[in-house]
């Protein structure tokens, strides 16, 4: 997870203020969004759900790689 992303959807809200809303202490907060920290699925989807995203673009890494194909002899 890059630790951007979820300070980025915080914006101007104050740390305390998300943590009271999704709560969960400010400091577990701030453990998850500098990365020393994974949600639980449960947390994890209440704070994609909080913020409007999924999941998956909050704490996974986006790469796509094309498959390999066989080349055919």
């Amino acid at each position: 997870m890059s630790r951007d992303k979820l300070t980025n959807l915080r914006g101007n809200h104050s740390r305390l203020e998300v943590a009271q809303d999704l709560e969960i202490t400010p400091q577990m907060l701030g453990a998850i969004e500098r990365g020393s920290r994974t949600p639980s699925l449960p947390l994890a989807k209440k704070i994609a759900d909080y913020y409007g995203v999924a999941i998956e673009d909050i704490f996974f890494e986006h790469e796509r790689h094309e498959m390999c194909h066989k080349k055919e002899a």
